[in-house]
């Protein structure tokens, strides 16, 4: 295997390789701005140059220095080679670099979003000067709103042309484009074309320094301030890998956790902004009972001895195959496991369906190679798999199951729904096929079904708990919770294993994914994904113990 020395130290590596991608790839910094493995090569911002010796094939292969410095980012590694990003050559363009590029940038950063994950403090705090020689009046550049989710700071633009890129070899909407030159050079759209694409949002993400800013986080919170919890997309079935960032147990924003074989670097605006729904005013907070054609209030104990009285009435009184679970294809695997053991337990004949499945308009592909899925659900494949995987009969489809339910000689006389569902999804037909019907609903937002409901259980969206998604490619993810359970709801899970317990089927534990798939076994224990937690950050600041 090929080997290149940077600094020093020795690194293996495999094909066509760029040395800075050596580099990054063995945890080694070497600065970088216009950079970015998921887009074009331009070698513009020329921090990352640095001495370069290889073998001389015309002198036996002898290691000769190169005698100028070379862009790091746009010479391919080869095997012998020597790399020399800290010596005086090196160190002196760095610096000269970073001076050039803090000329006319703003003296805001106490004021700027970017603050605290800026590369250009980064850099300035560890290549540049102590203090700027330019005495001159900087050049002034204007603020712009480019599109419905972004603001262009223009004074703040290092001109890297990371976006321009991207809307031109990612999105393929190229409405961002470099205009003038010297210090009158800025980023624009083009009049009448705002950046207004689906994608739109990862231009901020990979800005390096604080010119693109989202609309929507603008000023929310410093960075430092929030945790950073991995993911996986829980909106769509494209099982995209993101970091929910929070604090003090709200969510406020959603970024891309760079995954190759999923999501590459991006992720969709749909995605970055359809969590909202998790801070609605109207969450559903406390567990309710049918008494007298009224919901009341009640308690969890309460609530969970009147379903388990009910059920178990129901199946001694109509007989196997009386009850029926309705699993949404927003739960986790580890849910549609618990809830399908649930009502087996109660019933070896009770009918398992997969709840409705939303479908907005076709996949569409993007000349970067993301795909925005159509299938606006994350787990539709593994709630069939954990459901068939339970035996006993055919798993329905919805619309199959509104058919079954309704059908005037069915034995069905009590049902489990869950919804979980960003917004309204019980459709007439749904409500009208368990008129009749016991229900008992587990959902997170009003709808068409929560004031019918005989049992009403609060539960919490995936934000809230742990978990397993299996997306439209068949691959299974982990998710982990991010902020804690809204007052007095509770997860899926926990309400499956606390009903069992209630019912006489298990002894009463606490929720645990994990613990879960393990119980599950086959491919949830050997073939489970873990999103990277790589993007966890050591402050520049050493402590000494005293």
């Amino acid at each position: 295997m090929a080997k290149i020395t940077i600094d020093g130290k020795a690194f293996e590596f495999d094909g066509k390789k760029m040395i800075l991608q050596v580099a990054l790839e063995n945890g080694v910094e070497i600065p970088h701005y216009c950079y970015h493995p998921g887009l074009s090569i331009v070698a513009s911002c020329r921090i990352c140059l640095a001495e370069v010796a290889q073998p001389n094939p015309r002198k036996d292969n002898k290691v000769e220095l190169i005698p100028k410095l070379l862009p790091t980012c746009q010479t391919m590694a080869t095997d012998g080679m020597e790399v020399y990003t800290q010596s005086p050559k090196s160190i002196a363009n760095q610096k000269a670099v970073m001076e050039y590029l803090l000329v006319n940038h703003p003296l805001d950063c106490p004021v700027c979003d970017q603050a605290g994950e800026c590369h250009l403090q980064d850099y300035s705090y560890r290549y540049g000067h102590a203090q700027s020689r330019f005495e001159e009046a900087k050049v002034k550049q204007p603020k712009k709103d480019v599109g419905p989710n972004v603001y262009l700071y223009s004074d703040r633009c290092i001109m890297c042309s990371r976006c321009v890129r991207f809307t031109r070899e990612v999105s393929g909407t190229g409405e961002l484009a470099i205009f003038g030159r010297g210090h009158k050079e800025q980023i624009d759209v083009f009049p009448g074309k705002p950046l207004d694409n689906e994608l739109s949002g990862n231009v901020v993400d990979i800005c390096p320094v604080g010119a693109l800013l989202d609309k929507d986080f603008l000023f929310e919170q410093r960075v430092w301030f929030l945790t950073k919890t991995p993911s996986i997309d829980g909106i769509t079935s494209s099982g995209d890998n993101i970091t929910i960032e929070h604090n003090e147990g709200r969510i406020y924003r959603v970024k891309p956790l760079a995954n190759t074989d999923v999501n590459q670097w991006w992720i969709s605006d749909e995605i970055r902004y359809g969590w909202k729904f998790i801070h609605r005013e109207d969450r559903l907070h406390t567990p309710k009972r049918l008494q007298h054609g009224t919901q009341v209030e009640s308690t969890w104990p309460h609530v969970y001895e009147t379903a388990r009285d009910n059920l178990k009435r129901i199946v001694k009184d109509s007989g196997p195959g009386s009850l029926a679970v309705m699993v949404s294809p927003m739960l986790s695997c580890e849910e549609a496991y618990l809830l399908g053991k649930l009502i087996r337990g109660l019933d070896p004949q009770a009918t398992l369906a997969v709840g409705p499945i939303p479908i907005e308009g076709q996949d569409k592909a993007f000349p970067g190679g993301y795909t925005v899925r159509a299938e606006k659900c994350p787990n539709s494949r593994g709630v069939r798999r954990v459901l068939e995987s339970l035996g006993g009969g055919q798993v329905l489809a919805y619309d199959a199951f509104l058919k079954a339910i309704g059908d005037k000689a069915t034995k069905t006389a009590a049902v489990l729904a869950t919804g979980n569902y960003p917004s309204d999804w019980a459709t007439k037909d749904l409500t009208a096929a368990l008129r009749s019907k016991y229900v008992v609903l587990l959902d997170t937002l009003p709808n068409a079904l929560t004031p019918k409901a005989d049992v009403l259980l609060p539960t919490a969206t995936w934000a809230e708990k742990s978990g397993t998604f299996e997306n439209a490619t068949g691959r299974l993810q982990t998710f982990s919770q991010a902020i804690p359970i809204i007052e007095s709801a509770r997860s899926e899970g926990q309400i499956a294993l606390d009903l069992a317990a209630a019912c006489g089927l298990g002894e009463p534990i606490i929720y645990d994914a994990a613990k879960v798939r393990q119980d599950m076994g086959g491919v949830f224990v050997s073939d489970v994904h873990h999103p990277s937690d790589a993007f966890q950050r050591e402050p520049d600041m050493q402590y000494v113990e005293l």
